[in-house]
C-alpha cells in the first residue's frame, strides 16, 4: 500500500509531501491544476521512461520522486525481492527515481541502485494506474487471458504450460536440426567418404614427414658427404704418409729420449693424448661412411612420398600430418553419424512427440479451466454493469481454439457485448461506446481485485461519459475494490464519486513571481463540502450547492 509520496522539481512541483491511507481515497482539481504531472511522477517511479525536457522543473538540476510503501500484507512480494537480492523492509519499503536536467536517470529500491527493468517489475507488483488510455487493452487478447486466467487461478496451470512449451520447441528444434544436417550430411557424404579412402590409403603415421625430411636430406648429399668423409679418413689412415702412423712413429722417439728432459715427457703425453682421440675419430668417420647408402630408388621413395604429404596438406589447408591424422578420425566419425542418423532423428521424434503430448495435456488443463470460470465472469460483469447503466446488458466470454500454440496457450478469449434487449451478441471493440467500455473495464478491475493482492489502484478519470446514479454506483464498486488490505486512488471531475471517498486530496495551481507551481493538500470536512459544492455549481458556490454536497457527504 502507498503510504506518501515525495516529489522535488518535478515540472510545476517544487515540493510535495503527501500521505495516504488505505481504502478509496479521490483526488479533485480543476483541469490544467496539475492532476496529469502528480500522475506522471507516479508513472515515472514505476519505470516509465521520462521526457527530460519537461521532467526536472525550469532552473534546476535535478527531480526526484520518492514512495514509501507498506507491503507485509502481500508476502509474495518477499519472494520477488529475494530474487532480485533486495533489502525486504514490509513496514517500510522506498523506492526512489531521480532524473537530471542532462537526461541520467537513477533508481534506488529501499537505497539498492536497480535498473529500470527491475525498478518496473516491482513496481507492476505495486501499483496499478489505469488511465484513461487503457480502456482499449480491452481490444488486447493477451489482457483477456490474463482477466480469464487470474480470476481463475491458473498461475500453475499458466507455469507448467509455459515450461511444456519452452520443452517442445527445444525437441521440436533439435529434430528440426537433425533433419537438416541429415539431409546436408546425405549430400556430402560421397565426398566425405571420397576424403577419408584417401587419407586412410596414404596410411599416415605420426612423425613420419620429419624423418622422412631428414632422411631425403642425407640421400640428396650423400655423395658430397662420403667425399668429405674419405678426405678425412685418407689423411688420417690412408696415402704413403699417414698422419696416424706419423704420430705413432713420433711418439715412439719422444718415449726413448723422455728421460733426459722432463718437458718431452710432457709433451709426448700431450701427443699420445691426440692419438687416441685421432684414432677415435677415424674409427666413427669409417662407420657414418660405411652406413652411408647412396640409393637412388630410395630417394625417389622418398620424394614420393612427400609430395603425397604435401599434395594432402595443402588440399586440405592444414600443415602437419598429426592434423591429417585428427581430419582423418574426424571424418570418420561423421561418417559413423551420418549412417546412425535414423537412429538419432527417430530418438529425437520420440522425443518431440512426448513433449507435444505433454503440452496438449497442459493445453488442455489451461482451456478446462478457462471454460469453467468463463460463466461465472459474464454474471459477475453483468451483475456489476446492471447497475452502471446498463440494465439489459449481455456479455459472455467466449473461447475458440487455436490451430497453433501460442505463449499464452492454444484459445482466442473474446468478450462479446450487447447493452440492448435484441442486439445481438459482437465483440465488444466493435459495438460498445467509449463510456461502456470504461465501465466495463471498472468492471472487470474490481473483479480482478478479489482475485489479486494488487496493494493499491489508480483510476485516472475512469468516469468518463457517466454522470448521476451510475457516478455513485461506480465510486460503490471502487470502494469495495480498496476494502480489506487494498487501497484505490481515483482521479475524478464527479461530485458523486468524490463524495465517497473516505480520504480527500485536491490539488491545485497557484501563480506567482517564479511561475506556476502545481500543490497537493488533503481536505478536512469543511474543506470537502466546499469542493464538492464548487464541482457541483461552478466558480460561484451557492448554498444550495454547499446543501448538495452535504448530502452527498451524508452530513
Amino acid at each position: 500500500m502507498l503510504e506518501s509520496l515525495h516529489i522535488n522539481n518535478w515540472a510545476l512541483i517544487d515540493t510535495l509531501d503527501i500521505g495516504f491511507s488505505q481504502g478509496f481515497s479521490v483526488i479533485t482539481g480543476q483541469t490544467g491544476a496539475g492532476k496529469s504531472i502528480i500522475l506522471g511522477a507516479i508513472g515515472m517511479l514505476l519505470g516509465s521512461r521520462a521526457d527530460n525536457a519537461g521532467t526536472v522543473s525550469q532552473g534546476k538540476d535535478k527531480c526526484s520522486v520518492e514512495a514509501h510503501f507498506k507491503v507485509g500484507s502481500y508476502p509474495q512480494l518477499e519472494q520477488l525481492f529475494a530474487e532480485q537480492e533486495l533489502d525486504y523492509y514490509p513496514s517500510d519499503t522506498i523506492i526512489r527515481r531521480e532524473i537530471t536536467s542532462n537526461g541520467r536517470s537513477r533508481a534506488f529500491i529501499n537505497d539498492t541502485p536497480v535498473t529500470l527493468s527491475v525498478l518496473k517489475e516491482i513496481g507492476s507488483k505495486l501499483i496499478d494506474i489505469h488511465s484513461q488510455h487503457q480502456n482499449s487493452l480491452i481490444g488486447n487478447e493477451n489482457f483477456r487471458i490474463t482477466v480469464v486466467d487470474t480470476i481463475a487461478g491458473n498461475r500453475e496451470y499458466v507455469e507448467n504450460y509455459k515450461q511444456c512449451l519452452t520443452q517442445y520447441r527445444c525437441a521440436a528444434k533439435h529434430l528440426e536440426e537433425l533433419l537438416g544436417k541429415a539431409k546436408s550430411d546425405t549430400e556430402q557424404a560421397d565426398w566425405k567418404r571420397f576424403q577419408l579412402d584417401e587419407l586412410e590409403k596414404a596410411s599416415l603415421s605420426d612423425g613420419e614427414q620429419e624423418e622422412l625430411e631428414q632422411e631425403i636430406e642425407l640421400l640428396e648429399h650423400a655423395e658430397e658427404i662420403k667425399g668429405a668423409l674419405y678426405q678425412i679418413r685418407n689423411m688420417l689412415s690412408g696415402g704413403e704418409t699417414p698422419t696416424l702412423s706419423s704420430m705413432k712413429s713420433g711418439i715412439s722417439a719422444l718415449g726413448r729420449v723422455c728421460g733426459s728432459l722432463d718437458s718431452i715427457k710432457d709433451i709426448g703425453q700431450r701427443l699420445e693424448s691426440c692419438y687416441v682421440e685421432l684414432k677415435d675419430i677415424d674409427t666413427e668417420i669409417s662407420k657414418i661412411e660405411d652406413g652411408i647408402d647412396i640409393d637412388p630408388s630410395r630417394a625417389d621413395y622418398i620424394n614420393q612420398r612427400l609430395d603425397l604429404i604435401y599434395t594432402l596438406q595443402k588440399k586440405h589447408h592444414l600443415d602437419s600430418v598429426a592434423a591429417l591424422l585428427e581430419l582423418q578420425q574426424s571424418l570418420k566419425q561423421e561418417l559413423q553419424m551420418i549412417e546412425n542418423s535414423d537412429e538419432l532423428i527417430a530418438s529425437a521424434k520420440a522425443e518431440a512427440n512426448a513433449k507435444a503430448a505433454l503440452l496438449e495435456k497442459a493445453s488442455l488443463a489451461l482451456t478446462v479451466s478457462r471454460n469453467k470460470v468463463a460463466d461465472y465472469i459474464d454474471t459477475r460483469i453483468k451483475a456489476m454493469l446492471v447497475p452502471l447503466g446498463i440494465p439489459n446488458i449481455n456479455f459472455k466470454t467466449c473461447i475458440t481454439g487455436k490451430e497453433t500454440y501460442s505463449e499464452t496457450g492454444k484459445d482466442n478469449i473474446c468478450f462479446m457485448f450487447s447493452a440492448n434487449r435484441n442486439s445481438p451478441l459482437q465483440d465488444i471493440c466493435q459495438v460498445a461506446s467509449g463510456g461502456e467500455i470504461a465501465r466495463v473495464m471498472l468492471s472487470l478491475k474490481a473483479l480482478l481485485s478479489r482475485h489479486t493482492t494488487m496493494p493499491t489502484t489508480i483510476f485516472d478519470e475512469i468516469d468518463t461519459g457517466v454522470s448521476g446514479a451510475v457516478a455513485e454506483k461506480m465510486a460503490a464498486l471502487m470502494a469495495e475494490m480498496g476494502s480489506g488490505e487494498r487501497q484505490v486512488l481515483c482521479i475524478t471531475h464527479l461530485p458523486q464519486i468524490a463524495a465517497k471517498g473516505t480520504g480527500h486530496f485536491k490539488v491545485y495551481k497557484e501563480e506567482n513571481a517564479t511561475g506556476s507551481h502545481t500543490h497537493i493538500e488533503r481536505l478536512d470536512t469543511d474543506s470537502r463540502i466546499g469542493e464538492i459544492a464548487q464541482m457541483m455549481s461552478g466558480e460561484i458556490i451557492t448554498e444550495q450547492a454547499r446543501a448538495n454536497a452535504r448530502v452527498l457527504l451524508g452530513l
